[in-house]
């Protein structure tokens, strides 16, 4: 399994290990702060959940509806079929205004279409001008975590890179100095901006405008400063208008990071005098998805997070283990129908505790299509030839009672008399960071059937 090959790259380093999972627990933390302050935090799951829905179902509708208003209001509106379309479209509006370089805040749309790489081989220079994203491109990485994308770097790692690519002072790695130096570099870049971009969190079909939402301020300083806006849709991010968005803004935030509210919620509804907005709604797959009986749901996601916040197996797996761009729980339902073969580990890398759907936002059953990915792994033949054969052997078993009985007390009694290296060794990769539970003297069937009859 290439994940759990990752995984165990990741936890070689214990303190680092530790350190993620506590992190991301006090963000979920944080978070149920927040949720336990909401008398009707589950009337608005619902709600939401609802709204994504109905707008999924209706979504040619809605999409028609948003283009049409946009185009009134002086957008200027692209549509993407697939990541290439995409990538070529920045390109073009940034050769047309003839400029070579781009701001851009966070976007997990344009990591997914991999654009940065293809621009950057078009001499065009693209400037993160999030924190956390910084930090990953002058490391030379990707994004981690959908919120936090630098969250597996510590600030001492951050302080050494920033000496290198900033010229910080040596050893300083203060959190607040280091965030100064950052905005110093980036304010120079945002005043020379000519084109700025963006993603979108959410877009207005009654309106044709669309809201981004961040937390430091980026989106704004770059667009505002810049003549031209890029924004990159893709297109489960309508909705039907600002009765519903304003459900989906109490929610965001405090699911994402355990706030009230973004910092900044900005609202685009038309470009200014002399200025341009285009704005580009990409499908890449999104339509063959929202094909999928089982599948469909995943469209709701809002992209806060929260899934990955409490996933016992991505804290202590590290985010770059997935090996695509959303990770995590949420992202282990998307990324296989992107390319099943490649990417049929990911449904079982999960406990399947069901932590992921108790928390997302828009009540997607996360957990129940991690175990249908599972079935589709298997019906498609991508099951790895050591899992065919364990559940072969199971199958066989449990359809035998009294076979199963008997080997249930003989491994009873083995695992009790053999000695711990060999039940302990490379054979068996679940014990390899845990211990199995002591083996009872006798199944339960047995002490049942000792017991039922005493009152």
């Amino acid at each position: 399994m290439k994940h759990a090959r990752a995984a165990r790259e990741f936890l070689r380093n214990g303190p680092r290990t530790d350190w993620h999972d506590q992190a991301l627990w006090y963000v979920r933390q944080k978070r149920d702060l927040q949720k336990d302050g909401i008398p009707d935090w589950e009337d608005l799951r619902e709600q939401a959940s609802a709204i994504k829905e109905h707008t999924l179902s209706n979504l040619d509708q809605y999409l028609e509806e948003f283009e049409t208003n946009a185009l009134r209001n002086g957008i200027r509106v692209h549509w993407a079929l697939n990541a290439q379309e995409h990538n070529h479209m920045v390109l073009e509006i940034l050769q047309q205004a003839g400029v070579n370089r781009l701001v851009k805040s966070k976007s997990m749309l344009t990591e997914e279409c991999q654009m940065n790489p293809f621009l950057e081989k078009k001499g065009i220079e693209v400037i993160e001008s999030d924190l956390g994203e910084r930090i990953i491109q002058f490391a030379e990485q990707d994004p981690s975590h959908i919120v936090l994308p630098a969250i597996h770097m510590k600030k001492e790692e951050v302080g050494k890179l920033f000496e290198k690519k900033l010229g910080t002072k040596p050893g300083n790695h203060d959190p607040q100095y280091l965030t100064g130096a950052a905005r110093k570099h980036l304010r120079e870049h945002f005043l020379a901006a000519e084109v700025a971009m963006t993603g979108v969190n959410f877009a207005l079909a009654e309106s044709g405008g669309f809201v981004v939402c961040t937390n430091e301020g980026n989106a704004d300083m770059g667009i505002h400063h810049a003549s031209i806006h890029i924004a990159s849709m893709g297109i489960e991010k309508v909705i039907p208008g600002k009765e519903h968005l304003a459900v989906f803004l109490r929610l965001l935030a405090r699911s994402a990071t355990g706030q009230p509210v973004t910092t900044y919620t900005s609202h685009f509804q038309r470009p200014d005098r002399d200025k341009e907005i285009h704005l580009i709604i990409v499908d890449n797959g999104r339509s063959e998805h929202l094909g999928k009986d089982k599948f469909w749901r995943a469209l709701k996601c809002i992209r806060c997070g929260a899934c990955l916040n409490t996933c016992p197996v991505y804290r202590r797996s590290g985010g770059h283990s997935y090996g695509y761009t959303i990770p995590g729980p949420i992202g282990s339902i998307l990324t296989p129908r992107v390319d099943l073969k490649a990417f049929s580990d990911l449904p079982y890398a999960s406990s399947l505790c069901g932590s992921c759907s108790d928390v997302c936002p828009v009540k997607i059953e996360i957990h129940e299509q991690l175990y249908h990915w599972r079935q589709e792994v298997n019906e498609q033949g991508e099951l790895s030839r050591k899992k065919k054969l364990g559940i072969r052997f199971m199958g066989r078993l449990l359809a035998r009672p009294r076979l199963y009985q008997k080997s249930g007390k003989f491994a009873r009694k083995a695992l009790r008399i053999t000695p711990r290296f060999l039940v302990y060794n490379r054979l068996n990769p679940w014990g390899l960071s845990r211990d199995l539970p002591e083996p009872p003297r006798q199944s339960f069937q047995e002490w049942y059937r000792e017991n039922r009859n005493k009152s």
